[in-house]
């Protein structure tokens, strides 16, 4: 997956306005390199601790909007605060990531920077934010709406039953009905059911 590493300042034209300083001053605080990645399907950022021959690394997509952006990298950062405090000894998304990630989007949320619906669904994850930064179907569904463009792509939930779509390595499914709170899909060349997410993003046919 390629990636690029960029110049602090121009992390400014990924980030929400009037967040760009406080983003920048922790990266600074710990020595981060990081990192601009193209879409990944399958996570939205990555960290990588330091070791004696590397600093510490963060990789985002660069395809996220502002606000996804902001959190993705909130998420990352959690990870390394961890790090620097408990090294291996606790889990990847145990309660104490839980509780430094809660506190970093509570900072942030303090100041006002979110539309009022992002910032209402913040709240009410608060508690007990999901292992991945967007992982929770609501706070999905939130940011979906400030992005600029899906290039005609929707999510499983919003195709009709029985509907076609393809997924990027050009594999097609049949969407079929909700099992609790998946789908369960047939993909068309094996006949072989999948379970996917309500709010997977997909390619319809």
């Amino acid at each position: 997956m390629a990636k690029k590493e960029v110049p602090l300042d121009s992390l400014r034209s990924f980030l929400p306005p009037g967040t760009y300083d406080e983003v920048s001053a922790f990266l600074h605080q710990y020595n981060v390199h990081l990192t601009i990645a193209r879409e990944r399907k399958t996570v939205l950022g990555d960290y990588r601790h330091k070791t004696d021959m590397q600093n510490h690394r963060i990789s985002v997509n660069g395809n996220l909007n502002p606000y996804a952006f902001l959190i993705t990298t909130l998420h990352e950062i959690a990870h390394l605060v961890v790090f620097e405090k408990y090294q291996h000894r606790v889990q990847a998304h145990g309660k104490e990531w839980q509780q430094i990630f809660s506190h970093l989007l509570a900072r942030f949320l303090q100041r006002k920077l979110f539309p009022p619906d992002i910032e209402a669904e913040l709240h009410r994850i608060l508690g007990s934010p999901a292992a991945s930064s967007c992982a929770e179907d609501g706070l999905i569904r939130i940011l979906r709406k400030y992005d600029k463009q899906t290039n005609g792509r929707k999510l499983v939930e919003e195709l009709e039953d029985k509907a076609l779509f393809k997924l990027e390595d050009g594999r097609v499914f049949q969407r079929g009905a909700k099992q609790r709170k998946r789908y369960m899909c047939v993909e068309v060349k094996t006949g072989r059911a999948y379970l996917f997410s309500p709010v997977y993003e997909v390619s319809p046919v």
